[in-house]
């Protein structure tokens, strides 16, 4: 049966946080997983990392880790000095993930995030560069018993691949059984001529997919086409994560790097919204 999570950051105003009180919280609020900020856990004490997994284990919990990768680490530089430096980064995160249990990384594991093309600049040589580095990431992936997951980003946050069409040649030359696709409803609603048709192609290389509303409210409070989105869903049989990152508070540097500009929802009971998000979840997607 698929399960559903959410990311911390929907009650947060900054990225660094503590991790240990969520896991009993969305426990509590109807979710089956807690997603994390991976980069956050890179400097953590490995005690710490290995506290934060046994309270998960105890509490029935999964951990999922997101990631958006700074320009420091980018796998996709052309500059080989970042790259090599990128590829030494998210070989620790892998392998720290492994040692906490394992499970799934995702987001811009395969480039910098934010980053726009510069004028002059060539796509080609990143999508070379991302390619060379995700097929070593990917041996890593299956030494450590974890998935590692490329997010396809729209246009405003990255460049290498904005649709399923654009990245399904790059991981499927790769075909590593632990190198998947994670599908974003926010981005799909740019991007994507079809949801279903999106999901579709994707296939089995569809491991994962982050879900929102088209303004990042949480899930079932919006217009987004879940019904289309569950049938191709089921289509496929994904049987995959889905974790939903809503987004709503204005302030801090998840508002900031997110370009919230206002409160999405004012004077909002988020414990509320994410428990209501959770029964849609599990009533649309799930059962």
């Amino acid at each position: 049966m698929r399960k559903i999570g959410i990311y911390y950051a929907f009650w947060t105003h900054e990225w660094v946080a503590d991790f240990l009180p969520f896991v009993p919280k969305v426990k509590k609020l109807g979710y089956d997983i807690l997603e994390v900020h991976s980069g956050i856990l890179a400097d953590w004490t490995e005690s710490k990392r290995l506290e934060l997994a046994k309270a998960a284990k105890d509490e029935g919990i999964q951990l999922s880790y997101g990631l958006g990768c700074s320009a420091e680490y980018d796998v996709s530089s052309p500059d080989e000095r970042i790259r090599q430096n990128g590829l030494r980064y998210m070989t620790s995160l892998i392998q720290a993930v492994g040692r906490m249990g394992g499970g799934v990384v995702q987001g811009s594991t395969y480039c910098a995030w934010p980053k726009k093309l510069e004028v002059g600049e060539s796509k080609q040589q990143y999508v070379d560069q991302s390619f060379k580095s995700m097929k070593e990431l990917a041996k890593v992936a299956e030494d450590s018993n974890v998935i590692v997951n490329m997010e396809i980003l729209n246009r405003f946050e990255q460049f290498i691949f904005n649709t399923v069409a654009e990245a399904l040649p790059f991981v499927s030359a790769i075909d590593s059984p632990n190198l998947g696709l994670l599908l974003d409803t926010f981005h799909m609603n740019i991007e994507e001529d079809s949801f279903y048709q999106a999901i579709i192609q994707a296939g089995k290389y569809m491991k994962g997919l982050h879900c929102g509303e088209t303004n990042r409210k949480p899930v079932g409070m919006g217009r987004m086409p879940w019904k289309e989105i569950r049938e191709a869903l089921d289509s496929i049989q994904f049987d995959g994560q889905i974790i939903q990152e809503p987004f709503v508070m204005f302030g801090g540097q998840v508002g900031q790097d997110i370009s919230v500009w206002r409160e999405v929802i004012e004077n909002p009971n988020l414990d509320k919204l994410a428990s209501d998000s959770a029964a849609f979840m599990r009533r649309v997607l799930v059962v």
